[in-house]
């Protein structure tokens, strides 16, 4: 019986070093050779116009985000996506190619909420890096900051939110 278990031993580790170096591969690449990106971030109501997340604010299922990526010196086009968040206030965009050249953005497009969908220039866009020359080693996921649509008129509840964050003062536009 020994013998046998002998023979066996090096089959069993020439199977362990196969499966070792088969998880140790990089995933597969996308048809064509590049490899994609997932692209996900969330998108908010700011009810109080703060420019950031309060606990009064609210994620927004329905709303439309667009990414684009423009090459970084001539501005020029060359990859757009469009994506819809879930119940959650979640979207997801599957990214074909790596975008070393170019500078990533999602930025909002509409929201399904009459009463907070003002788009406020700077602050309705995430920068996205897509590239995987950047000297570390990553999954394809890529995360952007969450971005908000800011309410028209801001809860009742704002002015004393604000206070408590020390950011109230006298020309805030929240009671």
């Amino acid at each position: 019986m020994m013998p046998q278990l002998r023979s066996l031993a090096p089959l069993l580790l020439a199977a362990a070093a196969v499966a070792a170096v088969a998880l140790a591969a990089p995933p597969a690449a996308a048809p064509g050779g590049k490899k994609g990106f997932i692209v996900t971030g969330r998108v908010y109501c700011d009810n109080c116009r703060a420019g950031f997340e309060t606990n009064v604010s609210h994620n927004i299922a329905g709303a439309t985000v667009q990414m684009e990526c423009r090459h970084f010196e001539t501005q020029q086009l060359h990859d757009k996506a469009e994506a819809t968040t879930d119940a959650g206030g979640w979207y997801r965009m599957d990214i074909g190619q790596d975008h070393q050249e170019e500078i990533c953005e999602v930025m909002l497009l509409k929201s399904p909420e009459p009463d907070c969908a003002e788009i406020e220039r700077f602050r309705d866009r995430s920068r996205v890096p897509l590239t995987r020359n950047n000297g570390m080693e990553q999954n394809s996921v890529r995360y952007a900051n969450p971005i908000a649509f800011f309410r028209k008129d801001p809860l009742p509840s704002c002015g004393e939110i604000l206070r408590a964050y020390d950011l109230y003062n006298d020309t805030s536009e929240n009671p």
